[in-house]
């Protein structure tokens, strides 16, 4: 590759993780949005987590088809798509009727801005796979930690954001600023990104987004585990308790929520220094299966100091850094390891394939978070939490011990 054609991928990967940082940001800002701003009108936490119900199921099968769309006609297509469902999700949502149907309208509306959160991020994602020269671990390593990092501190700016503007503008005026700031980032795209981003082919076939690739298969099953193992006590339960139960304002657990993944994603950007800094190497599904077991202990000790009636701010604020530490360098290693083990001609696919099993563990602990609430309070939640990093763990000492080796499996027999 030329040194004009190096500078010209990188230009066009900037505009692309720019405009993804536009989306995190805005995806972040109405996460909070909807969580408060219903949960003040006086929905049960069950309610509440039942709005972002669409948007993890559509989160699942946006991850299934847009990677076989990206295949066939390249990631332009995909990220242009996302850009404007949310800029169409964010109007439909400032327009919600004050009506009996509002949740399924709210439902309907989060469907669309989940199926343009992923589609974004499935595009910027795949886009690192082709900068990266083939072979070179440690850069690649090094540019995903980068983007997953930056991505995770800017939607903590949009959870602060949301409670901000909520606090302040309220929630209409908000998604309106908000649909503008997306509209910025999509003519961003339209005139400085040329081409298609990547080669598609109509040879693509849909078929193939279900990978023949063992160490894909099982990386993608223990995602599942460790996303549904944060999202069952972090989107609807420690909101909830924090607000109900611990008396903060709306604007104080937006910012805390801020601050704890603002931290989360520089974890993620140092992991490279931190993980080779200790064992001198790029990480193997070895490093996965330790970092998520030990993560469990976590949430089990959490747990445990609450029943014994610690005190609960103290426990929750301490807990919790110490949980997005080590989360972040789990899930680091995760988006690492799956570009590893992604085949060269269908990066795409692979990563739709993988971040469909990420969706779904989400929709999981979304939907748990606030069935285990509404039962048991937060404890319930975090032993729910501590048992699916287990999981996760458990299934990663299934991983090859080297990121080198992508084992297929037997192709399926027709």
């Amino acid at each position: 590759m030329g040194a004009d054609a190096a500078t010209s991928d990188l230009r066009t990967y900037a505009y692309v993780t720019a405009a993804y940082w536009a989306d995190t940001i805005t995806d972040g800002a109405v996460r909070v949005l909807v969580l408060f701003y219903f949960y003040q009108l006086g929905y049960s936490p069950l309610q509440v987590a039942s709005l972002f119900l669409f948007y993890e199921i559509f989160g699942v099968l946006t991850n299934l088809f847009g990677g076989w769309i990206a295949a066939r006609w390249g990631l332009k297509s995909t990220l242009v798509g996302g850009l404007c469902l949310q800029i169409g999700a964010l109007l439909m949502l400032a327009l919600a009727p004050a009506a009996w149907f509002v949740v399924p309208y709210v439902m309907v509306s989060q469907a669309v801005s989940g199926v343009a959160k992923d589609l974004t991020k499935m595009s910027s994602k795949s886009a690192v796979k082709m900068i990266v020269p083939s072979g070179a671990s440690d850069v690649l390593f090094k540019w995903v930690a980068v983007l997953t990092g930056s991505k995770n501190a800017l939607k903590g700016v949009g959870f602060f954001l949301g409670g901000l503007m909520l606090s302040t503008i309220g929630f209409r005026p908000a998604l309106i600023i908000l649909s503008v700031f997306v509209g910025a980032a999509l003519i961003m795209v339209l005139v400085a990104v040329h081409g298609s981003l990547g080669q598609g082919s109509t040879k693509a076939r849909f078929t193939q987004m279900f990978s023949n690739t063992r160490a894909v298969n099982l990386l993608s099953a223990a995602r599942v585990f460790l996303f549904a193992s944060r999202d069952v006590w972090f989107v609807v339960g420690l909101p909830v308790y924090l607000r109900s139960v611990l008396g903060w304002s709306f604007w104080e657990v937006g910012g805390f929520m801020a601050i704890w993944v603002i931290g989360y994603g520089i974890v993620q950007s140092a992991s490279p220094r931190l993980l080779k800094r200790r064992s001198g190497q790029v990480p193997t599904g070895r490093t996965a299966a330790l970092l998520a077991l030990g993560l469990a202990i976590l949430p089990a000790g959490i747990a445990i100091a609450l029943s014994l009636d610690f005190d609960p701010t103290t426990v929750l604020v301490v807990g919790l850094i110490i949980f997005g530490v080590v989360f972040a360098l789990n899930s680091a290693v995760h988006s690492f390891l799956i570009l590893h083990y992604a085949d060269g001609d269908k990066v795409a696919m692979n990563v739709g394939f993988y971040y469909m099993a990420n969706a779904f563990g989400r929709l999981a602990g979304t939907i748990l978070s606030g069935l285990l609430y509404e039962w048991q309070g937060l404890e319930a939640c975090l032993w729910a939490s501590a048992i699916m990093v287990v999981a996760a763990g458990l299934i990663s000492l299934a991983l090859p011990g080297s990121p080198r080796h992508a084992i297929p499996v037997a192709a399926p027999t027709s």
